[in-house]
């Protein structure tokens, strides 16, 4: 990092620099790309949240979380769940720590909406990102959502070191 990463809204002006971000080609398989995750946005706006991951004014990276999800589908509704939906580093980007900044500032988003846990969904298997999510703190919940591993981070802790 060469200064401190913010996050910026999606805009007109953005917009082209959001859908050019590319993972390596190795990863492509594991994410979906930008243009997808705008589109899911755009279908569902009361749940999704989109941002660019910048550094300076280089554009480092494309995070999507969700909020206050219906996680089982139930009539009731009682398992609502908030996290990571995408996580999108640019290629040259990587092992810069955009990855961690994108799950805290999603964790402090979650904190300040009133939630104290972080979902996440992942590919299992070793070029996967499991050891990152594993490495932040993240537990297998021991669900699958997709094929996916779901795993859970109890943000508060994480918060309440940033606050002190």
């Amino acid at each position: 990092m060469t200064t401190a990463p913010r996050l910026e809204k999606i805009t007109p002006g953005n917009f082209d620099t959001a859908i050019g971000l590319k993972v390596r080609p190795d990863q492509e398989h594991l994410v979906a790309p930008v243009v997808k995750s705008l589109a899911e946005a755009y279908v569902h706006p009361d749940v999704a949240w989109p941002r660019l991951i910048m550094d300076g004014e280089r554009t480092v990276g494309f995070l999507m979380a969700f909020f206050d999800i219906n996680w089982d589908g139930d009539e009731a509704g009682t398992d609502l769940r908030s996290g990571l939906w995408r996580l999108n580093i640019a290629a040259g980007e990587q092992g810069r720590g955009y990855g961690r900044f994108a799950v805290e500032a999603v964790a402090a988003e979650i904190r300040r909406r009133g939630g104290t846990r972080l979902t996440v969904t992942w590919h299992p298997g070793e070029t996967g990102p499991e050891g990152f999510y594993l490495g932040l703190g993240f537990k297998p919940t021991g669900e699958t959502s997709g094929g996916q591993t779901v795993g859970v981070l109890e943000t508060v802790g994480v918060l309440e070191l940033e606050e002190e």
